[in-house]
């Protein structure tokens, strides 16, 4: 019977009951409408659903840490505000150490900001085209004519030309600059709301997760299904600590080394420029080519609109390419491989949704979802698409 399906399989589509192939296309349109569902929730319901969202995946994370303190008799609500403090302190002391340079950087965004404009001035000026003055024609009375005692001795008054707009790119410039601040002032609360509501929720996860989920999985009749369970939320939680932990290694060391090398070249505030491009580098593709667009910014400043500008970031790129091509990829390994160009839809896809935020968590939460897809045996085409090697 199989060796007839195989020499025939337009046979074996043809008898297909018409009723089942209905119910196939009707599901694949419930799937798509779903999705498009859940996207469109989470986009709409962006401050509600993207601190649930952040403080699910550190939960998951540190759940593991405080499993562990607990067999120490540690209380959970003790070590989960001493794993935040952990974590907390490190990056505040850090932060207190970058005040100073960020305030000199953001009182040198009007220097910036004129300079940028001079430059646009200067490329609009090239870009526009030179106007030739028409040339008068010679009178009858100059050149002879038989007619030219008739003409009048008055010059015509030469017209008015109308000035051309050279400063309408500066003008946008700034105006676009303005529009940005004030965005970022006014989104100010809403941030600092949803960073206290991240914290809380981390600590209610690690203190009341594990009883919530326990109660969960006395849900299940079966012991095989619980088996399962535990199987899979261990693998995601072993999967997603080994991946953010080397991507963080692996992020802070490059940090180190552009900083290092930032400072040895002569680059003001290279401490600065090694925490920005290791905090952008969570992003890949996107955040690198943020990176190198502030960085030669910052050239700008220092040393002039001229090739000196592209020393920082044409370091930073050569940095960057050694890390992104061959350490990465080594230390990762095959798990955690992820084609490109799903990558760069996916991180377009969340910063469309959360913004800046949404690109940072975008990677860990396709690597949780690839993983349980994988364990549980479902969408195993999507799978194998998204870890087609690019």
């Amino acid at each position: 019977m199989s060796q007839l399906k195989q020499l025939h399989p337009q046979a074996t589509e043809e008898n297909t009951p018409p009723e089942k192939k209905r119910l196939t296309s009707m599901q694949m349109v419930m799937y798509w409408l779903t999705a498009f569902v859940v996207f469109y929730t989470l986009y709409f319901a962006q401050t509600l659903f993207l601190p649930i969202i952040v403080a699910a995946l550190f939960a998951l994370l540190l759940s593991p840490v405080v499993r562990l303190l607990k067999r120490f008799y540690v209380p959970r609500s003790f070590s989960a505000l001493l794993l935040l403090a952990m974590l907390g302190v490190p990056f505040t002391l850090l932060g207190m150490q970058l005040v100073e340079p960020a305030e000199r950087w953001a009182e040198r965004i009007p220097e910036l900001s004129n300079q940028l404009t001079a430059e646009l001035d200067e490329i609009s000026e090239k870009l526009s085209p030179t106007e030739q003055q028409p040339q008068t024609p010679v009178k009858e009375k100059e050149s002879g004519g038989w007619f030219g005692w008739f003409s009048k001795d008055e010059p015509e008054p030469p017209k008015p030309e109308p000035e051309p707009d050279q400063n309408a790119v500066s003008d946008r410039f700034k105006q676009g600059g303005i529009e940005l601040m004030i965005q970022v002032l006014g989104a100010t609360p809403v941030m600092l709301t949803q960073f206290f509501t991240f914290l809380i929720l981390v600590v209610f996860m690690l203190v009341f997760g594990p009883l919530l989920y326990s109660s969960f999985m006395s849900s299940f009749s079966q012991k095989q299904d619980k088996q399962a369970a535990d199987s899979l939320l261990n693998e995601v939680q072993r999967e997603l600590s080994r991946y953010i932990l080397t991507v963080s290694v692996i992020n802070t060391c490059l940090g180190i080394v552009t900083g290092a090398a930032l400072w040895a070249a002569g680059v003001q505030d290279a401490l600065l420029w090694g925490v920005m491009v290791a905090l952008l580098n969570f992003a890949p593709y996107v955040g690198p080519i943020a990176g190198m667009f502030v960085l030669y910014l910052a050239g700008i400043v220092q040393y002039g609109a001229g090739w000196m500008a592209t020393m920082p970031p044409l370091i930073f790129f050569a940095i960057n390419t050694i890390e992104a091509q061959f350490i990465t990829p080594t230390v990762l390994g095959h798990n955690m491989r992820l084609n490109p160009l799903i990558l760069i839809l996916w991180l377009i896809l969340w910063g469309w949704m959360w913004g800046a935020v949404g690109v940072l968590i975008a990677v860990p939460l396709l690597v949780c979802l690839k993983l349980a897809a994988a364990r549980l045996n479902v969408l195993s085409r999507w799978v194998k698409l998204i870890e087609t090697p690019g």
